[in-house]
Formats: structure tokens, C-alpha cells, sequence
């Protein structure tokens, strides 16, 4: 992206020409100059300022593909937006719209953010987004979803966390590419019982806080000092995340239970000074680094590699055998992960794995045989998803048995089978990676 253009550059006719376009300056009108570069304008970012509408000729941007109007004070979803002939993402996280009408998005949608609005219903016409691929809900009033939803089949992730429903919406379930879905905070949602299990608590006075690691969504991660020990702390934020809840974050690290491939929680921690909620959690060593880089503006649901990044068929094989084991912990714990994705694994150079990040986790009742497996048959697809990428990456290996990798592709099919029920489940897939590691 280019820098800040300022509104006085626009104004003079500076950017005339200009493919970008990004403008914070507390903005109550929409600036009409922003119309005078529809020959070229593809990206138009507005977010943080006080609009509340868009003018009645913005369609005149006919070149436009991405528009964000996060943070600004929009209560009814401009339906001049559907005359946007070439617009795929659009988003308008934290707002106040409480009215989406019929037909008010382009047919080109691909990737739509409402996160953090009013929205208590949805128009039936989302049916008619057949290239939507990621919807971002959270954070709404949302009881329930139109039925046409349905037909959403380019639909891959979708996050409905914190908003009303009662019920899961059944018609999702069926989707022939969903594989990322994320629904906890939700009234039908029920608290994982181990979540409120003993764990040890430790007082923030107690750490020596060191150096930041990294920051996510739903928080800071730190390296500490604990009784001479070294360990991760995350510092919950408790701010609505695209995913949802870090509360719900928090309950569902807590309730996941100690795994090889999985980070383990050491312990609460207690009294921090501004309240946050903390965890202490097992401290990743430095030999690991993440196996992928989170998709982008282009490939919407699909993680990227850097460039140099190559591995062996084997390598790929352990680290695939690795996530299953995984896998078939959570689900037997009533977990799905909600975003099964390379870059929330850790590798390190012998392809030992650990998955991390659970912001998109959601609770199910293992009781409930058959949206179990609707649930764990969904993340199967983020697997076979997984597995392709695997294959990609070890494609360079000409020492790789072509037995094993063709029976790696025809995993992957099964794992991609359009139809959902048709898909094994992970204790399935762990046995053939087990078997095709051990011939």
C-alpha cells in the first residue's frame, strides 16, 4: 500500500491516477474528490473516521475491488454498494448498522467484514453471493440466518461467534467447501465443563516479565521468568476479535488438556494490574518458526509459504501425522479449532509440530454424535487444505516414494469431497498417515 495520502493531496488533484487510496482524518462527509480517480482507484481504505453514508454516485468508482469503512459510524449498509461492478472485499467492522436490505452487496463479493455492528437479521439474498468465500459475522445480534445461506457454496470461512443464536444453524453444515468456522459466545453455546477445572494460579508479582513475542488478536504473548523457569505468558486484551471472544479463547486453552502437539497451559495468573485476564502457558523454544504466513488480500482463505521455503515428503508426512493426533484429541475433548490453518503451526527443523492459536476455537457436546461429526467432516476440509499445501511444498523431493505421494493425494481427495459426509473422520486419517509413515 502507498502512505497516507492527506485530504489536502486529493483536493489539489495530486492523486489523480492514483490504484490506492487511504484517508483518517475524522471525516464527517465523504470527500466528492475521491470520484475523480475512477479511472484507476482499485483500493480505497477509509477507516477511522465519522462517516456515516457514501454518496449516491459512488458507483462511479466502476474500478474499485477493495473498500474498507472499518470504524466509522455507518448505522444502514449503503445499498449503492451492489452497483460496485467490480468490488470483492468489503469491510465495515465496528459500525453501528443495524440494516442490511435485499440485494444491497455486489454479486462479486468474495470477502465480507460486518464484524462488531447491529445486525439482527440477514437479507435472504446472501444466497446469491456465489463467490463469497469469507464472512466475518461476530459480534452481532444475530438470532438466527437466512436459509438461502445454503446455496453460499464458494463459502469456506465463516465466523458467527457472540452474537444471539439459539441454535447452530443447520443449513451450513451442508456447505460443499466450508472448513473454518468459528460460533462460540453464542446462547446455544455451552461452557466447556473442564474450563473451570483447578488450575494453578500465580500472581502477576510473581513473573519477571521479559520481552514480547508476538501480538495477536486477542492479545500479548510475553517471555517470563517463573520460579527460575522460562514460560509464555498471553495477556487477554478483552476486546472483540474477528474470531470472537478472548474470554471464550481463554476457557477453551484452558479445557484443551496436555498434548505433544499442543501448547500447554501451566497456569491463571491472577492480579494484573489492569485486570486483564492472563494465562501462563508452556514457552515454545526458539527452534521453532511458523510452517505458514496467514492468506492475503488475494488468496482470501488460502495461507502463503515464503518463497524458500521447501521440505522433504517425510517431513511433510510427520508434520501432517503430528496435526492429526491433534486433531483427534480436540474433537474427542469436544473442540473444534475453527482455524486449522499452516500459520498457526510451529515447526522446527526436524518437523515437530505444535498448533497454536485457538481465537476461532468453538465447544460442541462429544455427546452429540451427528453435529460432532458435521463439525469434525467441516474441519476435515481445513485438513485436506493442509495436505495440498504439504504436497506443494515437498513437490521438489525426487527422493519421495510416488506410492506414498499419490496415497497422500488421494487422502487429500477424500478430505475435499464436496460432499461433506463423505469425508473420513480424523481418527480415519490418522490411521492412514500412520500406516503411510510406517511402510
Amino acid at each position: 500500500m502507498t502512505t497516507l495520502k492527506t485530504l489536502k493531496q486529493l483536493q489539489s488533484g495530486e492523486l489523480i491516477g492514483s490504484k490506492t487510496l487511504k484517508l483518517a482524518s475524522n471525516l464527517e462527509i465523504f470527500p466528492k474528490e475521491i470520484l475523480d480517480l475512477h479511472e484507476t482507484l482499485e483500493y480505497l481504505d477509509l477507516t477511522d473516521n465519522n462517516l456515516s453514508e457514501l454518496p449516491d454516485d459512488f458507483a462511479k468508482l466502476s474500478n474499485l475491488k477493495i473498500l474498507f469503512l472499518s470504524n466509522n459510524q455507518f448505522t444502514v449498509f449503503p445499498s449503492i454498494l451492489s452497483k460496485c461492478k467490480s468490488l470483492s472485499m468489503i469491510g465495515f467492522r465496528n459500525n453501528s448498522i443495524h440494516t442490511l436490505e435485499e440485494n444491497a452487496l455486489p454479486l462479486t463479493t468474495r470477502w465480507l467484514i460486518l464484524t462488531q455492528n447491529n445486525l439482527e437479521t440477514l437479507p435472504e439474498s446472501m444466497g446469491d453471493l456465489h463467490l463469497l468465500q469469507k464472512c466475518m459475522l461476530s459480534g452481532n445480534r444475530l438470532q438466527c440466518l437466512p436459509h438461502s445461506f445454503s446455496k453460499c457454496a464458494n463459502l469456506e470461512l465463516l465466523r458467527l461467534s457472540a452474537n444471539k443464536l439459539e441454535a447452530l444453524p443447520s443449513q451450513i453444515l451442508g456447505l460443499p467447501k466450508l472448513s473454518w468456522l468459528a460460533y462460540g459466545g453464542n446462547p446455544f453455546c455451552k461452557k466447556h465443563p473442564s474450563c473451570d477445572t483447578s488450575l494453578k494460579e500465580v500472581h502477576w508479582d510473581r513473573l519477571k516479565i521479559q520481552e514480547l513475542l508476538g501480538e495477536g488478536a486477542s492479545g500479548l504473548i510475553y517471555k517470563a521468568i517463573y520460579e527460575e523457569n522460562e514460560v509464555a505468558v498471553k495477556v487477554f486484551k478483552g476486546d472483540m476479535t474477528s474470531d470472537g471472544l478472548p474470554k471464550e479463547e481463554m476457557d477453551i486453552n484452558i479445557s484443551m488438556g496436555k498434548h505433544e502437539h499442543l501448547i500447554d497451559v501451566l497456569a491463571k495468573v491472577v492480579g494484573h494490574p489492569d485486570k486483564y485476564d492472563v494465562l501462563m502457558l508452556e514457552l515454545v523454544p526458539k527452534t521453532y518458526s511458523n510452517l505458514g504466513l496467514p492468506p492475503t488480500l488475494d488468496t482470501c482463505t488460502r495461507d502463503v509459504y515464503k518463497n524458500d521455503l521447501s521440505l522433504s515428503f517425510d517431513d511433510c508426512l510427520k508434520v501432517l501425522l503430528g496435526m492429526s493426533k491433534a486433531a483427534v484429541h480436540m474433537h474427542n475433548r469436544g473442540i473444534m479449532h475453527g482455524d486449522f490453518y499452516a500459520h498457526n503451526i510451529m515447526i522446527d527443523k526436524n518437523a515437530n509440530s505444535i498448533l497454536g492459536d485457538f481465537g476461532g476455537a468453538s465447544y460442541f457436546e462429544p455427546e452429540e454424535i451427528e453435529l460432532r461429526k458435521s463439525l469434525e467432516y467441516l474441519e476435515v476440509r481445513a485438513f485436506g487444505c493442509l495436505i495440498q499445501e504439504m504436497l506443494i511444498l515437498s513437490s521438489k523431493d525426487t527422493h519421495a516414494k510416488e506410492e506414498k505421494r499419490e496415497q497422500l493425494t488421494h487422502l487429500r481427495e477424500l478430505c475435499l469431497d464436496t460432499h461433506p459426509h463423505s469425508r473420513p473422520l480424523f481418527s480415519e486419517i490418522l490411521k492412514e498417515l500412520t500406516k503411510m509413515t510406517n511402510t
